[in-house]
């Protein structure tokens, strides 16, 4: 009997992610990383035990359209106006720097200068999944470390929200123009009926009927992928969608159960998405690059900390915590590959180019999740003395 590709890829990426997961907690190493890495083991380019990845990559598109939904439910008003007034320099200086130093070491190796724009752009972000998730929940929550983290973070974010929509845009019809108008009239318009809509409707179903779980989940569920839709049938993507869908019901007295309770489905869909990610990868492509992804990243795990700790330093902080979140920031972000495939998809890069991104995005993960665990407190230190839940 014929078995189903999906149920069968799903099978081959969750039994191998859990063996996968185990080597990875072992040597202290992201998940994430390991997702990718069982992508490239049996995706097409390696085993081929599973051959198209593309059926697989849309599926788990629902789960970038979750992360960015989560992202928004922590953008409440009240704290976007504290985290401007905090750390705005401070991202906007270093990623300036970042963006420079990916552009000029993109045309140093024959990129062109729009490639070499791309290059740089993604250099700007560090990544939200190694930022937060070696970070001890008391340093999350409590400690002047996690609040000048997540504001960076949260900032950087912002700013990756508003690339990937540009990209967005340029990638269909009309080009620069239509990218032009929907940043400054169509999401401007779709944010405020959003608004409006969750104030009036959403929010007051949840009030009304917040003991019963199981209709929240739905409603919310709902509400994300309305919103998502309802973007991508006006032109914008529905990742935008999704984000402006979470900011919208984010000062909710319920939002914090809601984000607790869509985690576990974000997961779901993003561990497909990255083993996806992994799998598309020509492994020729690796021995290619490898020269300009070792230069780049080695340039950029330097840089990046000592860029944030001197830049801190100057605004106020203790030279030890500056240095501290330097090198927890001291990464490329997975937003770096979402912009790197969306910018192939929308014909504005290479496919060297963008593997040039992804490649590098790996690179920087694993050096920096070392780099971290091995000197400040994680939850999988690999010493007794640092580990901290």
């Amino acid at each position: 009997m014929e078995h189903d590709p999906l149920v069968y890829s799903i099978f081959l990426i969750f039994t191998g992610a859990a063996l996968i997961a185990t080597v990875a907690l072992f040597l202290r190493q992201s998940l994430l990383i390991g997702y990718i890495l069982l992508g490239m083991l049996l995706g097409p380019w390696g085993a081929g035990l599973i051959n198209e990845p593309q059926l697989v990559k849309e599926v788990s598109h629902i789960g970038v359209i979750f992360l960015l939904f989560l992202l928004g439910l922590n953008l409440y008003p009240q704290k976007l106006l504290q985290l401007f007034r905090e750390t705005l320099l401070v991202t906007l200086t270093t990623s300036f720097v970042f963006a420079m130093v990916g552009y000029l070491v993109s045309l140093m190796f024959g990129f062109s200068q729009k490639e070499s724009l791309i290059v740089g752009i993604a250099c700007m972000f560090s990544s939200t999944i190694i930022g937060l998730k070696l970070l001890p929940s008391t340093q999350l929550h409590h400690q002047r470390t996690g609040e000048l983290i997540i504001s960076v973070l949260l900032l950087q974010d912002i700013i990756a929200i508003i690339v990937l929509l540009f990209l967005q845009s340029i990638g269909g019809e009309g080009g620069v123009t239509r990218a032009i108008i929907e940043l400054t009239l169509a999401l401007p318009l779709f944010a405020a009926g959003a608004l409006l809509f969750s104030r009036y409707i959403i929010v007051p179903l949840y009030a009304r009927f917040d003991t019963i779980h199981e209709y929240i989940f739905l409603l919310t569920i709902g509400w994300c992928l309305g919103a998502a839709e309802l973007a991508s049938l006006i032109g914008m993507s529905q990742e935008i969608g999704a984000f402006i869908a979470g900011v919208a019901i984010a000062s909710s007295p319920i939002s914090r159960f809601i984000a607790d309770s869509l985690k576990p489905l974000r997961d779901f869909f993003l561990i497909m998405f990255f083993f996806a990610l992994g799998a598309t990868f020509d492994l020729g492509m690796v021995a290619e690059l490898i020269v300009p992804v070792v230069v780049l990243g080695v340039i950029l795990v330097v840089i990046k900390p000592f860029m944030f700790r001197n830049i801190f330093k100057k605004s106020g902080e203790n030279e030890n915590l500056s240095m501290e979140v330097g090198v927890r920031l001291g990464q490329i972000s997975e937003f770096s590959m979402f912009i790197a495939i969306l910018a192939v998809d929308a014909a504005v890069i290479s496919s060297n180019a963008s593997y040039l991104i992804q490649l590098t995005t790996l690179f920087t993960f694993i050096v920096s999740s070392y780099w971290i665990m091995l000197r400040y407190p994680t939850p999988i230190a690999v010493s007794d003395k640092l580990r901290r839940d």
